[in-house]
């Protein structure tokens, strides 16, 4: 599983940085958190496709996170996309896609789904769930957790061969959760499998000032991508905006146990990052100011 930074200035693009786009390529499956103007061409620059996004979740609906949109469901129309795209969001999320590909005279070739998330809820993705809690922004906006759901424990080829069982087709089936008959001896997983192993965890803040629960929401996360839209000389005026320093977003990264803070939404008026980086490490060492087209592979931790 990779995390691909598209886009990640604040407000408006920079020379250097387009507005927030984070895409998280899993197998064949790419999953896209916000999509501000211009994103369809920063896929272009990367090794992604917009053609492989399956999913979008917008944080919410300022337009350096949403208007890049339309502009890519037209292009994934006119490349032959016939699957549908499933995009979520805040309330209001529905009205907002129905209003947007209304504009001018074209129709996508593929359906578009919305669908609220309301906080608390989850989407289940097959082997992994997206869940959608309440940020603290100025409107309605969402912080996003991907977690993978858990994998099989290890399998014991010792355990297996002392309950006789053949190596071949039927470690296979015992790996993948079914009972097997070896002579007149059943099989369980469970005796020749270890404890389960957690899966993955990324979570996107999107727009937010920290808040107690994001700790908990982000708690054990391997990777947590938060707004640092300042540095700790700003945070004040950042926090009135509903945004957070970079000094807070780490002060979140240490209190919650993850494994990499990643930093993003940049204020425009930070050409040179380092103040935002110094001030984060010196609350949290293992962080990382994010730039577009930044890969971070996110691997397993057992």
């Amino acid at each position: 599983m990779q995390v691909v930074f598209l886009g990640t200035s604040g407000s408006w693009p920079t020379p250097k940085r387009n507005v927030s786009a984070v895409a998280i390529k899993r197998g064949p499956e790419v999953v896209l958190f916000d999509c501000g103007e211009g994103t369809q061409r920063q896929f272009m620059q990367s090794r992604l496709s917009f053609m492989q996004v399956s999913r979008v979740f917008l944080s919410h609906f300022h337009g350096d996170h949403f208007l890049g949109l339309p502009g890519m469901v037209q292009s994934m129309s006119m490349n032959g996309r016939e699957v549908p795209l499933d995009v979520y969001g805040p309330r209001g999320v529905e009205q907002l896609i129905s209003d947007l590909l209304s504009l001018g005279y074209f129709t996508p070739g593929f359906a578009v789904r919305a669908k609220e998330l309301p906080p608390g809820g989850q989407i289940d993705c097959g082997e992994y769930v997206v869940r959608g809690f309440e940020a603290v922004h100025t409107v309605p906006a969402l912080t996003y957790a991907l977690e993978e759901k858990p994998r099989p424990g290890r399998f014991s080829t010792e355990r297996a061969e002392a309950l006789g069982v053949p190596s071949g087709p039927l470690y296979s089936r015992l790996q993948a959760g079914e009972t097997v008959q070896v002579g007149r001896a059943i099989v369980r997983p469970e005796d020749v499998l270890g404890p389960p192993r957690r899966g993955r965890k990324i979570v996107y803040t999107g727009d937010t000032m920290p808040h107690e629960a994001l700790v908990e929401i982000a708690r054990r996360a391997d990777v947590l991508i938060h707004d640092a839209t300042s540095d700790a000389a700003l945070e004040e005026k950042a926090n009135r905006y509903g945004h957070s320093s970079s000094r807070q977003a780490a002060e979140v990264a240490r209190e919650a146990g993850v494994g990499v803070l990643v930093l993003t939404h940049l204020s425009p008026r930070y050409e040179d990052p380092a103040t935002i980086l110094g001030d984060a490490k010196k609350v949290f060492e293992n962080v990382r100011v994010a730039e577009d087209f930044m890969e971070i592979e996110v691997p397993y931790r057992d």
